[in-house]
């Protein structure tokens, strides 16, 4: 007969936002970021993200999370937001919805634009995903496309890249 021996021990989550081990604890959404990606200041504009470490192309790098708002509510917003910080971070995820992710603390809400990007950004299922479009070295500052923008192309872009378009 096959001796037992006792189970290793298991580590018990105190709150709920520790995690037992490797595993997330149960009713904690798990981190939306796949990748180290950190914020410093932009050659683009303000502040910017970049990878922490090298992502390789097609990957996921993570999400940016934040308040779902209407329509309507993310346009007087973006409208507020230009007259006093200029600074929106907020993506349309559908033809009546929007996210706001002014208080979020995702690090790639401060990817900023680029014509030449190196990440593509995604919705899915409401949620606002980038993936790297091509291997991105540890250091490089992570960029999107941002596609149509509530500037309606009276915004100069200041990307920088060979054939940039010239506005956003």
């Amino acid at each position: 007969m096959p001796t037992l021996r006792p189970a290793a021990p298991i580590a018990v989550s105190t709150t709920p936002t520790e995690v037992a081990g490797d595993m997330p604890v149960r009713g904690v959404p798990a981190d939306p970021q796949k990748f180290k990606v950190t914020v410093g200041p932009s050659a683009i504009d303000g502040q910017g993200a970049f990878a922490g470490e090298p992502i390789p192309a097609r990957r996921k790098i993570g999400e940016m999370r934040g308040e779902f708002v209407d329509l309507a509510e993310a346009r007087r917003r973006a409208r507020l937001a230009e007259n006093t910080s200029g600074r929106i971070f907020m993506v349309a995820i559908s033809d009546k919805r929007a996210v706001d992710a002014t208080a979020s603390t995702d690090p790639l809400r401060f990817a900023n634009h680029s014509c030449q990007p190196n990440m593509v950004l995604k919705v899915q299922q409401g949620r606002v995903a980038f993936y790297a479009l091509r291997d991105i070295d540890a250091g490089e500052e992570l960029t999107a496309r941002y596609g149509e923008t509530h500037h309606a192309g009276r915004l100069t872009c200041r990307c920088g890249a060979p054939g940039c378009q010239g506005r956003l």
